[in-house]
């Protein structure tokens, strides 16, 4: 097996960068409006038509805020992730535009990093627009709950990066229903979103922390929410905060590196 290689790359990452967000822009309807509308459903539906049958707190505050965080999260998810696996694998094998950006002098690793960062750029686009939707429904109570599209940024690069794994492991574009399911789905219901963590038996609290990257950014939205974290697992809050942003930034930089080392050998063969 190849070893990983850093990449090497330029300024020309974000010709890459740019060149999506032009589409982007030119649909921004299309892309606006179901970022704006998932959320206010959620926050109907649960919120307030769940949270009417549940008696007393959660973590301190009503279920609708709650949730408010847990919704931002999974934005971040989405946006990245789908970015980096259905949009990635349309660019590449339909509309072959990988291969008109590396007929340039942009390489093959500037054009997966451009798509990565773009990924990312995604992610706090869409979860800045949650932001706005739960911030108008009254479920913020922190000044600190405006570094969240910073969080989502960086978040959703680790995102973008795990899709574009797949995307290199993907022989058809159907393939992305296994990643979807065995890794999506049980990190929309077992992150903290719903529920808390602390309600799951502690073998499945351990793992969360341990493998899931969704319950990371929902710990870490719900604090900036707050202002305060909540102690998990025998950590106090300040050692969680610290774990979770540190545990975010080694795995985002792993599979940053593996993703365009993945594609490299998946475009050039």
């Amino acid at each position: 097996m190849t070893r990983l290689k850093l990449p090497q790359l330029t300024y020309r990452v974000w010709t890459v960068w740019r060149r999506n967000f032009e589409v982007f822009k030119k649909t921004l309807f299309v892309n606006f409006l179901p970022a704006l509308m998932e959320p206010i459903l959620y926050l109907a539906a649960f919120g307030v038509g769940l949270g009417a049958l549940i008696t007393g707190t959660v973590e301190g505050g009503s279920y609708i805020q709650f949730i408010g965080p847990g919704l931002i999260s999974i934005a971040v998810m989405y946006g990245s992730f789908f970015e980096c696996t259905y949009a990635s694998f349309v660019r590449m094998y339909f509309q072959k535009t990988f291969d008109a950006i590396i007929a340039t002098p942009v390489s093959v690793e500037e054009v997966i990093a451009g798509e990565l960062l773009w990924g990312a750029t995604r992610a706090a686009i869409n979860g800045s627009i949650v932001l706005a939707v739960v911030a108008a429904f009254g479920l913020v109570s922190s000044p600190l709950a405006l570094l969240v599209p910073v969080l989502a940024f960086f978040g959703g690069l680790l995102f973008a990066s795990l899709g574009m794994c797949f995307t290199a492991l993907a022989p058809t574009i159907d393939f992305f229903n296994f990643p979807t399911f065995l890794f999506i789905t049980p990190m929309f219901l077992l992150s903290g979103t719903f529920f808390p963590l602390t309600l799951l038996p502690g073998v499945l609290q351990t793992a969360a922390l341990a493998v899931m990257p969704l319950a990371h950014v929902v710990d870490l939205t719900r604090g900036l929410f707050t202002g305060q974290m909540q102690s998990f697992l025998g950590l106090s809050a300040q050692v969680l905060v610290v774990y979770s942003v540190v545990w975010i930034a080694v795995v985002t930089l792993v599979f940053f590196v593996l993703a365009i080392n993945l594609m490299k050998r998946k475009l050039i063969k």
